[in-house]
């Protein structure tokens, strides 16, 4: 029986005792209330990923050869109280293992449960949000493990930088601090931001990445695909000076909702994912 890998790598990278990188699959979609299929993204991911090339020009590397081991899928939650549970203590577990941790949702609420467990291990630790949406609000639909709510222990818990914000509720804004956020529509047309941001960040620094952060001209494929995103290169760039500049622990990417006869949304996650490696593992 043939072993699924990343990429197809060869399974010989993919040994979890000499892997340096871990991937983390979380299938939920349970609190998505618009566009739904954020659970099939995974899927869709390692479809993309298959059929990528795996030498990145930018960084003469290929990653991969660090070792890629894909852990066994986390999914059937029966509540967004189980999920949390489950990917908190997940998470936890992980972290023990010395690896680099890297997670791909499902939606924006599978992070509550990684950056908490980040953050009660990792001191002063900063999460980077890259996102459309504040995801600030305590509680949404009855429970505070909804995908609205996703930074909002993060805003109480560590230091929270949020970056390409573009939609919000005007409850959130009381628990936002806005000389940690970057909106887009003042991110236009300079890269001033980038340093800005940078300089508000610790050494340590955990990356929870949306998706729908991009221009929906970039990656339509999200659940809430908002006008007026980051453009691709603009994200490569800042990414790359994150790395450079900081030490990052570990990232999750989230909210891919693939779009049926669509490939290209898939791809540019798969190629997203890859480069944040590269940048982690290699710098040109």
């Amino acid at each position: 029986m043939s072993i699924q890998t990343f990429g197809g790598i060869n399974p010989a990278f993919a040994d979890p005792q000499t892997a340096a990188i871990y991937l983390q699959p979380i299938l939920y979609d349970g609190t998505s209330t618009w566009g739904k299929g954020a659970d099939k993204g995974f899927e869709a991911f390692m479809d993309a990923a298959a059929n990528m090339e795996l030498y990145d020009i930018e960084t003469d590397s290929e990653v991969y050869r660090k070792g890629i081991h894909l852990l066994p899928d986390l999914a059937g939650f029966e509540s967004a109280e189980a999920m949390f549970q489950a990917t908190y203590s997940q998470a936890k577990k992980l972290l023990e293992t010395g690896k680099f941790l890297t997670f791909f949702g499902g939606e924006h609420s599978i992070s509550i449960g990684l950056i908490k467990a980040h953050y009660e291990q990792i001191e002063d630790l900063t999460v980077l949000q890259i996102d459309a949406h504040a995801d600030l609000r305590p509680e949404y639909l009855g429970t505070p493990y909804n995908h609205a709510c996703a930074l909002y222990d993060a805003s109480q818990h560590a230091n929270l930088i949020q970056v390409g914000i573009r939609s919000m509720e005007l409850e959130e804004s009381q628990h936002m601090d806005r000389s940690k956020t970057w909106f887009a529509q003042d991110m236009h047309g300079h890269d001033r931001w980038m340093k800005e941001s940078i300089d508000k960040m610790g050494e340590k620094v955990y990356i929870t990445f949306d998706l729908d952060a991009f221009d929906p001209g970039v990656l339509p494929g999200t659940g809430t695909p908002e006008p007026g995103g980051l453009g691709w290169y603009e994200t490569l760039a800042y990414l790359k000076k994150v790395f450079r500049e900081r030490d990052v622990i570990g990232f999750d990417l989230v909210e891919l909702a693939p779009i049926e006869g669509h490939s290209a949304s898939q791809f540019a996650a798969a190629k997203l994912y890859y480069k944040m490696l590269s940048y982690k593992f290699f710098q040109s």
